[in-house]
């Protein structure tokens, strides 16, 4: 089944060149069913790609999913042109006394900030706390994965003596949790960040069981036994070249950055980087749409 989205969206042509099934508003309106109601909190910078990126792994499966885009209203992008975002995004206003099958809340680059010093924090604070009673299942992504434990369970980040970058090896060290049906005892996932969360923090809560964790980068993937709360610290919804395309900007701009680690062959930046991580970016998006969102939401939502 198809991820409903505006006709003109970008990320429409994309996807369908990938003969990923994309259904205008126009055609879901005439189905004789109730589509999942998804909204995306994007935070990044560039939101075209990321929109993009998130899209291709909600579309991976079964259900009919109806996306809304929802950008801050108290933060003017820079990167992303306002006529883009009056056409295809909300704001928290506009859906605030609305409820939601599931929630995506994406990554940042502030993770060097203090959370108060983001400009929009407060924003994301009424977000975070809304998510809690109008949303069946949020699944945080990167530094919203920080945002959303410092905000919930006072969990705070450290940061690392270098940028975290590259594509590591994390084992399963959770078994009860149906987000990790199907997946590998070992598998690999992209990471990207200045900041990292501790796993006996996170365990410490008595609330939350750490699912899988990496050597090297530390928690990956961590949730509430009840579905209702999943955190990612890395990013599995990159595609093949965002690592490359991250090194190469950072060191345009003179940033001190290592060569992602277990990425291009031989270490060697100038390889073409292959995807090792896309079947189980699949597979936890699918999961969670289908065990914390699907399974768990009523067909008939709170009015």
């Amino acid at each position: 089944m198809p991820v409903t989205m505006p006709y003109d969206l970008p990320a429409r042509a994309v996807l369908e060149s990938e003969r990923i099934f994309v259904m205008s508003d126009e055609r879901a309106g005439h189905q004789d069913i109730r589509p999942l109601r998804i909204a995306i909190v994007n935070l990044m910078p560039v939101k075209i790609v990321a929109e993009t990126q998130l899209l291709r792994l909600l579309s991976h499966t079964p259900l009919q999913i109806d996306i809304t885009l929802l950008h801050m209203a108290s933060h003017v992008s820079r990167t992303t042109s306002a006529e883009h975002l009056e056409a295809f995004y909300s704001t928290f206003d506009d859906v605030s006394e609305q409820h939601f099958d599931g929630l995506v809340i994406t990554g940042a680059p502030v993770e060097r900030l203090d959370f108060a010093q983001v400009d929009y924090w407060p924003e994301l604070t009424r977000i975070l706390d809304w998510s809690r009673t109008n949303v069946q299942s949020t699944l945080h992504v990167c530094w919203g994965a920080q945002a959303a434990l410092y905000r919930h369970y006072g969990i705070g980040k450290y940061e690392m003596p270098q940028k975290l970058s590259g594509v590591f090896s994390h084992r399963l060290t959770g078994r009860r949790s149906a987000v990790i049906t199907g997946f590998d005892d070992e598998f690999v996932a992209p990471h990207s960040r200045y900041t990292d969360v501790r796993a006996d923090d996170v365990e410490a809560t008595g609330e939350i069981e750490v699912l899988a964790r990496s050597d090297e980068a530390g928690v990956f993937l961590a949730a509430t036994p009840d579905g209702r709360q999943v955190f990612v610290t890395g990013h599995p919804e990159y595609d093949a070249d965002t690592l490359a395309r991250e090194y190469a900007r950072d060191r345009e701009q003179g940033l001190p950055v290592p060569v992602p680690a277990h990425y291009f062959r031989d270490d060697d930046p100038t390889a073409l980087p292959v995807n090792r991580w896309r079947g189980h970016g699949h597979l936890l998006f699918a999961n969670w749409l289908n065990y914390c969102v699907y399974q768990e939401t009523p067909f008939d939502p709170p009015a």
